[in-house]
């Protein structure tokens, strides 16, 4: 979901507001949420959240540090999100952090976006990076049964084949909304751009992983229209990998040859 400029421009306030408040201050902060959590701990679903995102096993080492104060400040989005946590811990700490759509499992112990869903994945740990753009969430002002009953999927195609599918097989088919944005890819022609609130039209939103995970899918889940999409790849702090099909999402194959017969079913199964 694009933010819209207001949002961007608070974001960039408090970011650059937390960026120039002494580390002192933010350490004093987090040393009063320890003392809190020594009186109070955690409930065990939150500690369950925690371990989830850190599954990093004690006196792992670091092999290429960098210093909290030479975190590279190029992406913004991702600096601002991690250095006001960081530099609680001091200037001097050392850490590995890899900004950007993260598709593979870490060398080292990282901070990451994004990471694979299978396979030993504890190297990447995960935290809320790159917020602004992944968690604005617009609300849905149009219950189920008033929406139109067909899906609907806009995105950038590049040359993702997994998109370029889902667009190749239903981009001419009237039934349904399905199309690229952005310059033509592929032998189908591209679509206007559509916001939220406008897909948020049909009962049913396609949500397909770009690099790594689907941007979308944080609105789609928090609408009144129901999620479709093949089981994801890869997860963020949203936890993409805990999510059931069947109970968060209705699962479409791969190659998204099953939409208008899961559209079915939900049309006569609401």
């Amino acid at each position: 979901m694009r933010p819209r400029k207001i949002d961007r421009v608070a974001y960039y306030a408090r970011g650059v507001a937390a960026d120039i408040a002494p580390a002192a201050l933010a350490g004093r902060q987090k040393d009063a949420i320890f003392r809190n959590l020594a009186r109070a701990p955690l409930p065990r679903s939150i500690v369950d959240r925690v371990n989830y995102y850190n599954k990093l096993e004690p006196d792992r080492l670091l092999e290429t540090p960098t210093r909290v104060r030479s975190i590279p400040r190029e992406q913004s989005y991702y600096f601002y999100d991690l250095m006001p946590l960081a530099k609680a811990f001091g200037l001097d700490l050392h850490l590995s952090c890899l900004f950007g759509d993260i598709t593979r499992i870490a060398d080292q112990p990282s901070i990451v976006k994004s990471r694979p869903v299978a396979g030993d994945n504890a190297n990447s740990v995960v935290m809320k990076l790159d917020s602004l753009r992944h968690f604005t969430i617009a609300r849905d002002p149009i219950a189920f049964g008033q929406k139109l009953p067909s899906a609907v999927w806009r995105g950038g195609v590049g040359r993702l084949p997994h998109r370029m599918a889902l667009v190749d097989r239903w981009g001419r088919d009237p039934r349904h909304d399905v199309g690229q944005v952005g310059g033509k890819i592929g032998s189908t022609a591209r679509k206007p751009f559509l916001s939220p609130l406008e897909q948020m039209r049909h009962r049913y939103i396609i949500s397909v992983e770009g690099a790594d995970v689907a941007t979308n899918l944080k609105w789609v889940l928090a609408s009144n229209s129901l999620c479709l999409m093949p089981r994801p790849r890869y997860e963020t702090w949203f936890m993409e990998g805990r999510l059931a099909p069947g109970v968060h999402y209705a699962e479409l194959r791969a190659d998204f040859e099953d939409l208008d017969e899961t559209v079915d079913y939900y049309e006569k199964n609401p």
